[in-house]
This record gives C-alpha cells, structure tokens and sequence, in this order.
C-alpha cells in the first residue's frame, strides 16, 4: 500500500464507549453539544429578570450577585471534578459510578456526545445545588445568584468542549487548551480547573506551580 492510497482511505466513524445494555439509557447517555445552552441559558435568563422583575432588584446589586453566582461556580467546578469525578473508588459499584460520570471521557476524551453532561443528570443535580444554596442565600438573592451559577456551568461546559475540538489560537484559550490537555495526558495528577486553573493554584494541584 502507498503513503497516497494511505491518505486516502476514508475516516472511520467514531464508537462510543458502551455505558448501558438497556438501549433508551445508553440514548440518554448522549448529549448534542448544543443541547445545554438551550436548556439553561433560558432558565438563567429567567432567574436573572425574576431578580429584576419580580423582586425590583438593582441591576448594580443583581449583578454583583450573579457574578458571585459565577465565582461558586469554578468552585464546585474543581471540587466535583477533584473529589467526586476521580474518587478512588474499591467497590466494583463505585468504579462503575466514577467511570460513568467521568472515567468514560478519559478513556475516550474525543468522544462529541459526551463532553456535556445530558440533562437527565445535570436537572436533578442543579435542583439539589438550588435547595443546598437557598439554606445559606435568602430569597430574592438566591435568584440572580442560581442565575449566574447557571451561566458559569454553561462557560465550563463549552470552555471543555472547545479544549477537545477547536484550536483555540487566541492566547487565553490556546493556555486553557493546553493546560486542560495536560490534564488528559500528561500522567500528572492535578490541573482540575478547566475553566480557570484558580482553585488548582490556591489549593496546590497544578504540577507546574509545584
């Protein structure tokens, strides 16, 4: 075979990881990159004129709230991603959990459909986070701060997504790609910031800032 009869056998199509035998779960388990910003880009804008509308909320203050929304966001960002993605699991149970939620995406991190999390998990997820903040945040400010929380996941998601599939040749992004890439396949342990490497400096897991 010739190097041009090599380069011009057609691309194979990608094989996702099998997650579930039953068919309509392992549906659910794929997502269209699209498909969280159309979701809870309305649920945050919603949340946000509540705030306004409903409540008469200064925009100053509504938007200090909210971007205070966006700051817990990177938080929970690394702690899922630290503590709840890469648990070291021992039971068969936990590994199949862990590998569920985020092994997969390491095994196969090129994988389109599962670089956002499906809104059958990330619903259910959101509205416990939403009960858990409103025992500490009092209504109306638990609005526009859920709002900006929202709009924080929704930069993640497709900071994540752009690290896996776009070149990304400004600066800023050219450092978050890399530095999420590094993440995948360095063989380090660390950099779980995706959206910011913030809280892997503050809490010491970036390796290169060892």
């Amino acid at each position: 075979m010739t190097p041009t009869s090599i380069r011009m056998q057609p691309e194979q199509p990608h094989q996702s990881i099998r997650l579930f035998e039953n068919d309509l779960l392992e549906r659910l388990s794929h997502v269209h990159p699209i498909t969280p910003l159309l979701v809870w880009a309305p649920i945050a804008g919603w949340l946000l004129w509540r705030g306004m509308a409903v409540y008469q909320l200064g925009a100053p203050a509504l938007l200090a709230v909210a971007v205070a929304g966006v700051f817990v966001w990177t938080l929970a960002e690394y702690g899922l991603h630290r503590f709840l993605f890469h648990f070291p699991a021992k039971s068969r149970a936990g590994k199949w959990l862990v590998f569920l939620f985020h092994g997969n995406h390491h095994e196969d991190p090129k994988d389109k459909t599962r670089l956002v999390m499906p809104p059958a998990g990330a619903i259910p997820i959101m509205a416990v986070l939403y009960l858990l903040f409103g025992l500490f945040i009092p209504q109306p400010w638990i609005q526009p701060f859920c709002g900006g929380f929202i709009i924080g996941y929704l930069v993640y998601d497709y900071i994540h997504y752009a690290t896996h599939h776009f070149p990304m040749r400004s600066p800023l992004a050219k450092f978050l790609k890399h530095y999420h890439l590094k993440h995948h396949y360095s063989g380090e342990p660390g950099r779980f910031g995706v959206s910011s490497p913030l809280w892997d400096r503050v809490f010491g897991t970036d390796p290169g800032r060892g």
